[in-house]
Order: structure tokens, then C-alpha cells, then sequence
């Protein structure tokens, strides 16, 4: 059989970087894991090609060529996904949906002839037997969820490696926590499950057998969820670094009680990991309680951050506005609590209830859900009814994110960052090798002429930028990639910030209009 697999496009968010990858000649962030698991899963005798639409289009040749389509996706690739979907069945092929988006909406949403709920490996021998003999059932649904040694090297003879900035891999699924919001703990389960770390390193192996020499990501939602497990990868990942002369850098997601842990710090340090995604959320110590997010009250917040960027690592941080307890003054803490913790990466969101999760539960009993939403936190669209005026609420988010990433702002939390966690780097004696990859590579002065261009010469704030490369060529010289990274990403969030600015305009502008005439015809009541 030809199995034809697809990645759905995602919107332009924050999260995709896309107006940043532009200057280092990328177009995704990374690929998709997912299917090229799956891929490795599916019998050795198929045929198979993938594409993925964030880096290429769908062409009607390769839809000519496929017996079935595999389809894996998020909630917020919706969009994209159902119009493949719709396209696909045109033409009269059978399409499978797979992924965490198939445990979030139902098959009728979805509008493929096959479902997939649940993870992959328990599954998929069944699924293409039945595929094979035209026998395929509508739903398949895993009855328990697999230990992750059954997972297989994913195949990356799919991809075209050069056009993502990092590789993937997952070490962990399932999160020990219980997050009133979080949809990971309702599809993966809150016992972390491992892959052996010899796993690990084989499929580090086949990254720099084909030749990668870039970031890596671990992929897991919370990587330290059993902490004895991390750390004896962390150990096997440091060995591994010192072998292949420094290896790769690596970028994973965490819960804030890392920072209660000084080796597990130290280890992270020593096996590269050069940043760290943290769940903060709020400011507001009553919105933690509310939502369960408890393991971020039992610590300070910002020593926690400090903590962990004083072992070089980047924190970048995701928050929520539209808890149930906050008030009017949640922008103005929410900005401060930013701007002093030195987190470069803040990604704010409006809260969403996603389908599945506790929260989506409480908000449908107490009649405040409007639709199973998009996924998307930053798409201006509420799927449920908030206790802040809508309104608000929205202005609200546009301030902070107006704020936040002002080039100002911005700048002065990177350099924060950098005089935290950046140290001068160390001699060494004769004839020992340093482990530092050189920043000056082709692709990097690239980056770093577009920058230049994009940012100081045309760019709105060019008087910040200049203050600011100044600074990293004179103050911060010793990490100069590390600044200039990070001055083009935050091109990528300014270019975002607008164009949610202007779209807030348009949603805000036609409510405001209607409140504005109920107001004159009650006025004119009034006179009458």
C-alpha cells in the first residue's frame, strides 16, 4: 500500500516563530514527530511519503499516488486539517486522524472515514491489517496506554531535515500534576512513563548519523516528571556530550519545582540544555489555587526563575489571563512580573477550555461554555463566558502583549537574562578542548545581516536596536549569538503583537459600536 502522511499547517501564532526562522532560511520550527513514529510503526512493505504542509505544499501528485491518508494534528490545526480532509475524500481516498486533536474533538468534527483516539503503538498493527483487507472499522481507540520502550526509532529518511531550525525528540509522556486546565494529563495520564535511555541514545545516534549538528528538543510536556529517571538520562546525555565534543544543545519543558533541585540543575547544565519552557500562568497566588497549578505556590516565583537561569539555562515562560479570579489589576501585575523575572520568551495567552479537560467539565455545568474552541490562546476568541467583562479582558491582553514586547521592554529583559545566566567563558589549559560550538556559522551571519537590515535599518524602533546591539557587541560580547537570537525573535513577536492588535480592533470595534447605540437609545428614552 502507499500511505500518504500529512501534517496540517498551523496558524501564525507566537509560538511558530515563523517571521524569525526567515532569517536563518527555516520554515518550521520542528517536524513532525508524531508521524514519523508513526511511519516507523506501519509495515516495513508500505510505500510511504510525508508531507508537511508548514514546509511544503500538498501537491495533487502526491494525493494521485496514495492508497490512504494518515492525518495527526493538534486542536489548533483544525482548520487546516478538516480541509485536507475534505479535499482528500474528493477524490475519493480513505483518511485516518490520529493525534491529540482526535481525542479533543469528536469524529464527526473531524469528517474522516477513520479515527484514531489514543496513542499509536498499541494500535497501528491492527489499524493497517484492516486497512490492507478493506475491513478498517470507524473508530480505534487504545484500550490502555503503552509503555514508551514499544516506540520506535522514528523515520527520518521523510523529512527534509534543513528546513526546520530544531529536531525532535521524546523522552516522558504523562505529567504527575493535576492542572484544572491542562488537556496532557487527560490524554498521556498523570504517571510519567520513560523510554530507556539507551532509546535515547540511539536516536540521538541517527540525528548526527544524518548529519545534524543543531538544537535537539525534547519534546516532553513535563521532563523532569520522574525526577530519578531524568536524572540518570541526564548523566548518560553529559557522557554522550563530552564523547561527540559538546553534541547538541538542548531545549525541553519542565515544571518550576526544577528549581528545587540543585543537581538536577547542574546535571541539565552539564548535558547541555540551554533553555526551559515553565508553566508559571499567573502572578495572582488565588488564580493558582483555583486552577490546581499548587506545585507553583509552594515557592517564590521569581527565585525560582532567577535559580534556574543562574545554571545558564533560558526559561521561557507561558502565562494565562481569563482565570476566574482576575481582576482589573492581573495586566499590570502580570507586565511587572515579566519584566523582572528576565523571561525574554513570555507566552501570554487567553485561556481556553479545551474539550477533556476539568476545566472544560466545570464551565459546561455551570453553563459558561460556548463552543469546544480553537486551541488557539491567542486568537481573540473566547470559547467560554468569563467573570471579567469580555471586553476588558481583551484590552486587557492587548495591553500586556503591546507592553511586554515594546522593543524596550524586550530588549531590557534580555539583557537581564544575559547578565544572569550568560558567565564569561572559562581558559582552558593547553590543548584541552572547549566544548563551544562557534556562533559564527554561514547561517548565523546571515541571521545576523537580515537583522541588521529588518531591524535596524527599516525596522520601527531602530534606535532601541542599536542601543541594544551595541550593548551585545561591547557588554555582552562573550554571547553575542546568544543576544542576537533573541533580538530576532523578538522581531517575530513584535510582527505578531501588531497583527493581534489590529485584529482586536476589529472584533473589539463592532461591540463597542452596538454598546454605544443601546447607550444613546436608553439616553434618548431618558430625555423623552
Amino acid at each position: 500500500m502507499n500511505a500518504l502522511l500529512i501534517y496540517p499547517q498551523f496558524p501564525d501564532t507566537y509560538w511558530g516563530l515563523k517571521h524569525a526562522l526567515h532569517f536563518v532560511g527555516k520554515r518550521a520550527a520542528q517536524p513532525p514527530l508524531g508521524l514519523m513514529t508513526v511511519a516507523a510503526l506501519l509495515p516495513a512493505a508500505w510505500n510511504k511519503r510525508l508531507v508537511d504542509t508548514n514546509v511544503e505544499r500538498l501537491r495533487e501528485h502526491d494525493l494521485g499516488w496514495a492508497d490512504v491518508v494518515l492525518l495527526s494534528g493538534m486542536h489548533i490545526q483544525q482548520e487546516s486539517l478538516t480541509a485536507i480532509v475534505e479535499r482528500c475524500r474528493a477524490r475519493g481516498l480513505r483518511t485516518v486522524v490520529g493525534g491529540p486533536i482526535a481525542s479533543s474533538l469528536s469524529a464527526a468534527e473531524l469528517k474522516a472515514d477513520h479515527v484514531v483516539i489514543g496513542e499509536a503503538e498499541s494500535l497501528i498493527a491492527e489499524l493497517a491489517r484492516d486497512l490492507e483487507q478493506g475491513t478498517a472499522k470507524a473508530t480505534y481507540e487504545a484500550a490502555q496506554r503503552p509503555e514508551m520502550e514499544t516506540s520506535p526509532l522514528p523515520d527520518l529518511s521523510l523529512i527534509k531535515m534543513k528546513r526546520y531550525s530544531t529536531m525532535t525528540v521524546q523522552y516522558s509522556r504523562g505529567c504527575p500534576f493535576n492542572c484544572e486546565f491542562c488537556d496532557i494529563i487527560e490524554i498521556y495520564g498523570r504517571r510519567p512513563r520513560t523510554k530507556a535511555v539507551a532509546q535515547v541514545m540511539a536516536e540521538l545516534d541517527q540525528l548526527r548519523a544524518a548529519g545534524w549538528r543543531d538544537a535537539v528538543f525534547i519534546v516532553d510536556d513535563n521532563f523532569i516528571g520522574n525526577k530519578p529517571r531524568a536524572k540518570e538520562l541526564l548523566a548518560a546525555l553529559a557522557a554522550w556530550r563530552k564523547k561527540n565534543d559538546g553534541g547538541f544543545p538542548f531545549i525541553t519543558e519542565a515544571s518550576l519545582n526544577l528549581a528545587d533541585d540543585v543537581e538536577l540543575m547542574q546535571l541539565m547544565k552539564d548535558a547541555g540544555f540551554r533553555s526551559v519552557f515553565l508553566g508559571i500562568e499567573t502572578p495572582d497566588v488565588s488564580g493558582l489555587i483555583a486552577t490546581n497549578k499548587l506545585q507553583n505556590t509552594r515557592r517564590s516565583l521569581l527565585e525560582s526563575v532567577a535559580a534556574i537561569q543562574s545554571y545558564g539555562i533560558e526559561v521561557m515562560g507561558g502565562f494565562i489571563l481569563g482565570f476566574d479570579t482576575d481582576h482589573e489589576d492581573i495586566f499590570d501585575r502580570m507586565v511587572e512580573f515579566i519584566q523582572t523575572s528576565g523571561i525574554p520568551v513570555a507566552m501570554v495567552g487567553l485561556l481556553q477550555a479545551m474539550p477533556g479537560t476539568q476545566l472544560f467539565r466545570r464551565l459546561r455545568g455551570e453553563g459558561r461554555i460556548v463552543d469546544a474552541g480553537g486551541g488557539n490562546n491567542t486568537s481573540l476568541r473566547l470559547n467560554f463566558l468569563p467573570r471579567m467583562d469580555a471586553t476588558q479582558l481583551m484590552e486587557g491582553y492587548r495591553s500586556v502583549l503591546k507592553r511586554i514586547y515594546s522593543s524596550g521592554a524586550y530588549y531590557e529583559r534580555v539583557k537581564l537574562y544575559l547578565s544572569r545566566t550568560q558567565p564569561k567563558p572559562q581558559k582552558h589549559a593547553r590543548g584541552e578542548k572547549t566544548t563551544n560550538q562557534p556562533w559564527m556559522t554561514a547561517t548565523n551571519m546571515r541571521a545576523l545581516v537580515l537583522s541588521i537590515v529588518r531591524q535596524g535599518v527599516f525596522g520601527r524602533s531602530k534606535w532601541s536596536y542599536w542601543k541594544f546591539l551595541a550593548a551585545a557587541a561591547t557588554r555582552y560580547r562573550h554571547c553575542f549569538g546568544t543576544a542576537m537570537t533573541l533580538a530576532v525573535m523578538g522581531y517575530h513577536f513584535q510582527v505578531i503583537t501588531r497583527k493581534l492588535s489590529k485584529a482586536l480592533d476589529a472584533a473589539v470595534a463592532p461591540q463597542l459600536a452596538h454598546t454605544a447605540e443601546a447607550d444613546l437609545a436608553a439616553d434618548d428614552g431618558q430625555i423623552r
